[in-house]
């Protein structure tokens, strides 16, 4: 096995923890039908996809959720349904990623939108008194800033491209199967971290120096 020098992490159930499910029984209590085919952690409709990419803002996201549930919902009610996923990061992450980061080249690369990040940042202020991720990676990078969203290529290949990383030398981490095959494609190693497995675990596992 080649030697790592990068990992990119993905966020969600890598380092901060989510449930899709949570999310799921929300926009049902809300009015969503068929709430499987519109959001799901295997994949969502176009207008997830629009809103991780920012191709819509949040106010366009809120009238299209209207829309489909056929009701005159408040931002807050919304927010809090499509908030439901977020945890939080557990206990001992974040030094996790700080030693991480003196050993390797750590990014990270997350399907994110506007909701979230806003959300995120406001618990990372909050629980840690942090104002964002960007001092555990030399990058960090946000699927709704960056215009590109996984499992896309472009988004794997802009990263190599911006920080010339060497595919077989950099290892990604994410917790959805169909991201890990893009990456894959271009000869980045992956790993696929599921529960009950933890980062932790998979790290030592792969000999990672911690």
């Amino acid at each position: 096995m080649q030697n790592i020098e990068n990992i990119i992490f993905d966020y969600g159930n890598v380092i901060f923890m989510i449930d899709f499910q949570r999310a799921q029984r929300a926009f049902m209590e809300l009015g969503v039908n068929d709430v499987e085919n519109v959001f799901s952690h295997a994949g969502q409709s176009a207008l997830f996809d629009d809103f991780d990419m920012g191709k819509i803002s949040a106010g366009e996201f809120r009238n299209a959720i209207r829309e489909i549930t056929g009701q005159q919902l408040k931002d807050e009610q919304i927010d809090n349904a499509w908030n439901a996923l977020l945890i939080g990061v557990p206990k001992g992450r974040h030094e996790l990623l700080l030693r991480l980061k003196e050993q390797y080249n750590t990014f990270l690369l997350s399907n994110n939108n506007e909701i979230h990040y806003a959300s995120i940042q406001n618990y990372l202020k909050k629980e840690y008194g942090l104002e964002n991720n960007s001092g555990f990676f030399i990058k960090d990078y946000y699927s709704h800033l960056l215009g590109m969203r996984k499992p896309n290529a472009d988004i794997f290949e802009f990263m190599i491209h911006e920080h010339q990383l060497v595919p077989g030398k950099t290892l990604f981490i994410d917790d959805s199967p169909q991201h890990l095959i893009t990456a894959q494609s271009l000869g980045i190693q992956t790993e696929l971290l599921t529960a009950p497995d933890t980062l932790e675990n998979l790290l030592e596992r792969r000999g990672i120096v911690i």
